[in-house]
């Protein structure tokens, strides 16, 4: 990796929290190459490859997040309500937040001592389950939340309440409530829309309704949302980022809305929203025939 001239003696070094998941030996081989590369451009004054480590006290500028995007889920629920601003490197797969190669750190990490980077905040919402005014279980999240029939795998009839007021009954297996960025995760899976990554929406989508006239809504993050299922199955469960939060009983209201936090993602240049897209999702233009051409 060539080297730049160094900045200005007068910028301030920048404190980096180094977060990855070490169950993955790339993560850990990643961060071991890597950290000689960032102590010359940075102090790092935490490294948790277990995301165990508790951050509330740990004063930092910047986290350097390794792995894919789900290492940027547990960092950002490790973070919880005092985020700060990520560095992502990709060292998985897909990568729609993780999408910087280990070969553009120094250059970022310069970058942004210099101040020359933009920060872009993402949506992030708050889920509580709620008996009566009891919170039964709670959870920060960026992705999305899901409700879900579980075993005995029938299908349930989901109440959407938009502040307070009855929008619909959904017939289906299971109801997710998206934010942009998990748009491009369990919702597009399930047929949903992509949203672009800094609006202040969220998605609304019943997977495998019984109505095929029920479709996605995009409404505004301003708004709360409540889902109430009737009559939950013994696997009735509300999942947040892929990760069950509690099962349902009979009477719970599942409620979101926006959090305080923002997920915010340091952006180097050439890294456009719909570079992303065209390169992780294989957009290609045009169609490839079997000769190659």
């Amino acid at each position: 990796m060539s080297e730049k001239p160094q900045d200005c003696p007068s910028a301030p070094t920048i404190r980096v929290v180094l977060l990855g998941f070490g169950g993955r030996p790339e993560v850990r081989a990643g961060a071991e190459r890597l950290r000689p590369i960032l102590e010359r451009h940075a102090q790092i004054v935490a490294c948790d490859l277990d995301f165990s480590q508790d951050l509330s006290a740990v004063e930092a500028d910047v986290a350097i997040v390794l792995g894919g995007d789900g290492s940027i889920l547990r960092a950002a629920h490790q973070m919880g309500h005092r985020q700060l601003p990520v560095i992502a490197v990709n060292l998985g797969k897909l990568g729609f937040l993780a999408d910087l190669s280990p070969g553009e750190l120094p250059d970022v990490l310069r970058d942004f001592r210099a101040g020359r980077l933009k920060l872009v905040e993402h949506l992030m919402f708050e889920c509580r389950v709620l008996r009566g005014e009891h919170v039964r279980c709670q959870q920060l999240g960026l992705n999305e939340v899901a409700v879900q029939a579980g075993p005995p795998f029938a299908i349930m009839d989901v109440d959407l309440y938009v502040d307070s007021e009855l929008a619909t009954t959904y017939s289906c297996d299971g109801l997710i409530v998206s934010t942009p960025v998990g748009s491009t995760a369990h919702s597009l899976s399930a047929g949903g829309p992509i949203l672009r990554k800094d609006l202040r929406a969220f998605v609304i989508l019943p997977i495998s309704p019984h109505t095929l006239t029920n479709r996605p809504v995009v409404d505004s993050s301003e708004r709360v949302y409540e889902l109430v299922v009737a009559r939950p199955g013994a696997g009735t469960s509300v999942v947040v980022d892929g990760r069950v939060l509690c099962m349902l009983q009979e009477g719970d209201r599942v409620r979101v809305e926006q959090a305080a936090p923002r997920f915010t993602l340091v952006t180097a240049p050439g890294h456009s929203y719909y570079r992303t897209l065209r390169e992780k999702l294989g957009w290609g233009g045009r169609l490839r025939l079997n000769d190659g051409s």
